[in-house]
């Protein structure tokens, strides 16, 4: 007998989209069979998926929960939403795992960090989630050997900044030589850095040309986070990795064609490469900052200009873009739009929610992209990569059972109003051709038509380890 019988749905396995039942058991996925085929070995629920879309439960590879936020023109901060509020938005929109970040800060040292954060977070997480460690400024030598201890204890990503972002976040960047002491250590332990990459120089000579220019307002902001800066951060990091056998590079919210085109060509020489990018960058681009309150489709590094967008989607149909994460900052509008200039302007975005759904809508309906490939974006090249695969982003025997219930007969209008996370939402209004009916997290039922029973309790930390294959070479 199972404990949940997911029937008559329309199911994207890993193999491709079929009719079939699938069979939950102690939280895992006990069977998969033809329609109809196990309703009658018996179930203590089951849940009628006909008609609709059955895939994995989401994955999304960034975000930031309980978050330090800047007062502008102050050294004050003010925190972000936690994990129980995101989570709870999370499950709603049909994503059953998310990927946040561990501060290693200045005198801190690693295994302290993860123990902080993981405190932190525990029992006060509806979903499944995980950490990338996060190093930022000058990196102390015993840093070093600490990495490498994290990434055998389950924590095989290390996220990485080669800029400041803003003159007022100075100590984010860390050099080149630190950088390439990093890769090392990973490559022979077993992990993956994540790269938040643009050039330094640039970027800040950028904020002071247009501060002399008194050209300070936020709608300028690709002119200071440039495509060129992407390009020249992308190709040194890209060369740093291909000169250190084993070096595997996860480049994060990659904005732009020039970051395209860096990940497309190192991926054609063999380095293990992956690219990320937002929805924000997909959807959004800088003629949206000069849009009323254009500060809530802004994150860090900026949005660019149609031209990326379009290289962006294409680059998503098995190119260099393997992932759409959502670069999460849950806050009220009011801090959103606290900043209005190119140094002050909150980054992140509230889109945890409606990012699943979105883009099911953006790539099958409106491209006619496969189901497979829908969820590869969403959920399986997220598992794969950051070493949760198959025990999640799969409908396979033996997985997790993270079952997402996608309803298509009935369209859904974006209304912040109606969601789980702040009181705005840069998609309102959006039409979407699906939303979630049914979220189930490790065999418990946690959505049902939009009714929410989802625990603190029920939120596991997931270790986690990078397979060989994804280091070896561009696997995904």
């Amino acid at each position: 007998m199972f404990d949940i019988v997911v029937a008559n749905g329309l199911a994207v396995l890993p193999s491709g989209a079929q009719p079939a039942d699938i069979g939950v058991a102690a939280g895992k996925i006990a069977a998969i069979g033809a329609p109809g085929s196990l309703g009658p070995l018996g179930a203590g629920r089951t849940v009628d998926a006909a008609g609709q879309i059955v895939i994995p439960g989401g994955i999304d590879p960034h975000v930031h929960c309980r978050w330090p936020i800047v007062v502008p023109g102050t050294t004050q901060h003010q925190m972000t939403e936690g994990p129980a509020r995101v989570s709870e938005a999370a499950l709603h929109g049909g994503t059953t795992t998310i990927i946040d970040f561990a501060l290693v800060d200045d005198g801190d040292n690693v295994q302290r960090a993860i123990e902080r954060r993981q405190q932190e977070w525990a029992g006060d997480c509806h979903c499944d989630y995980a950490f990338h460690t996060m190093v930022q400024g000058k990196l102390a030598s015993e840093l070093m050997p600490q990495l490498a201890e994290a990434v055998q204890a389950g924590h095989p990503s290390v996220k990485i900044f080669t800029t400041d972002i803003t003159p007022s976040r100075r100590g984010r960047m860390v050099d080149f030589g630190d950088i390439w002491e990093v890769l090392q250590v990973l490559a022979k332990a077993g992990g993956i850095a994540a790269i938040h990459a643009e050039d330094n120089d640039l970027v800040m000579h950028m904020y002071e040309k247009l501060t002399r220019e008194d050209r300070t307002g936020f709608e300028n902001m690709a002119e200071v986070h440039t495509t060129l800066s992407e390009d020249l951060a992308f190709n040194r990091v890209i060369r740093l990795a291909a000169n250190i056998d084993g070096a595997a590079l996860y480049m994060m919210h990659t904005s732009a064609a020039t970051g395209v085109r860096a990940i497309a060509a190192a991926r054609a020489n063999g380095v293990p490469i992956y690219g990320e990018t937002l929805h924000q960058y997909l959807m959004y681009n800088s003629d949206d900052y000069k849009r009323p309150n254009g500060q809530i489709y802004h994150t860090y590094p900026s949005l660019k200009f149609p031209a990326d967008q379009q290289t962006l989607w294409d680059a998503t149909n098995h190119g260099a873009i393997q992932t759409v994460a959502t670069d999460e900052i849950c806050c009220p509008l009011r801090i959103k739009l606290q900043g209005r200039r190119i140094d002050d302007t909150t980054g992140g975005n509230a889109g945890v929610e409606p990012r699943v759904s979105l883009i099911y809508t953006e790539t099958v309906e409106k491209r006619g992209r496969s189901l497979v490939d829908f969820v590869g974006l969403v959920s399986a090249n997220a598992a794969k990569i950051m070493g949760l695969y198959p025990r999640k982003g799969a409908l396979a025997v033996g997985s997790d059972a993270d079952i997402v219930v996608l309803d298509p007969r009935q369209r859904h209008i974006v209304r912040a109003a109606e969601m789980h996370e702040a009181d705005y939402s840069p998609w309102e209004g959006r039409d979407l051709a699906v939303w979630p009916s049914t979220t189930i997290l490790r065999g418990k039922v946690v959505v049902d038509v939009r009714t929410f029973s989802g625990d603190l309790k029920d939120g596991q930390f997931l270790p986690r380890k990078v397979p060989e294959d994804i280091r070896s070479r561009p696997a995904v």
